[in-house]
């Protein structure tokens, strides 16, 4: 049976990183529900591309997730952060030990839901805003039991992949049909 990941929308979210982590992760057969914050099926990212979410949130708030995984970009980390839907959502995944999931400035979000107790990463200088768990500088991707954390955009594939990797086991096959062997070979 496939496993279900939430990746909830809240305007501002960044682009790059939710269409990775959704593209990446239906790739590997994952079953990904994308769910906006608000009534409006359509969300604006932080660079005004509209993207088209499967659900709104409070039609699945209450369904079983096996994971769940939070884009980046300012404004819609601070939507997230600020949903109490989304707080509650996050504790209870982490507290049942599902994996919980965020790049760039959504590491911030867990933050606030206080679930970041290890270690983690994120966009630079949005650690200044997270007052719990250590903070590592020099990984692009930290596994910490149940959480995975990222820097930002550049970083949103090796992200993904560590996702489906933590939630099948595997991780050759899809890395080698994205070319990753070959772009991480040539970075100078």
């Amino acid at each position: 049976m496939s496993k279900k990941i939430l990746v909830p929308l809240a305007e501002g979210f960044e682009e790059i990183e939710a269409i990775t982590i959704i593209d990446i992760l239906r790739r590997a057969n994952l079953e990904v529900i994308t769910a906006s914050l608000t009534d409006n099926l359509e969300v604006k990212g932080g660079h005004n591309i509209i993207v088209k979410a499967d659900t709104i949130l409070d039609k699945v708030i209450n369904e079983d997730f096996d994971a769940i995984s939070l884009a980046g970009g300012m404004g819609g980390m601070n939507n997230l952060k600020n949903d109490k839907r989304i707080i509650e959502k996050i504790q209870k995944m982490y507290k049942e030990k599902k994996l919980v999931s965020a790049v760039c400035a959504s590491p911030i979000v867990l933050g606030e839901a206080k679930v970041l107790k290890g270690k983690y990463t994120c966009f630079p200088s949005c650690e200044k805003s997270i007052n719990m768990g250590e903070y590592v500088e020099k990984d692009l991707v930290v596994v910490d039991e149940n959480i995975i954390t990222s820097k930002g955009p550049a970083t949103s594939m090796l992200f993904a992949l560590e996702i489906v990797k933590y939630l099948t086991g595997k991780n050759e096959e899809l890395p080698n049909a994205l070319l990753m062997p070959i772009l991480i070979k040539n970075i100078k």
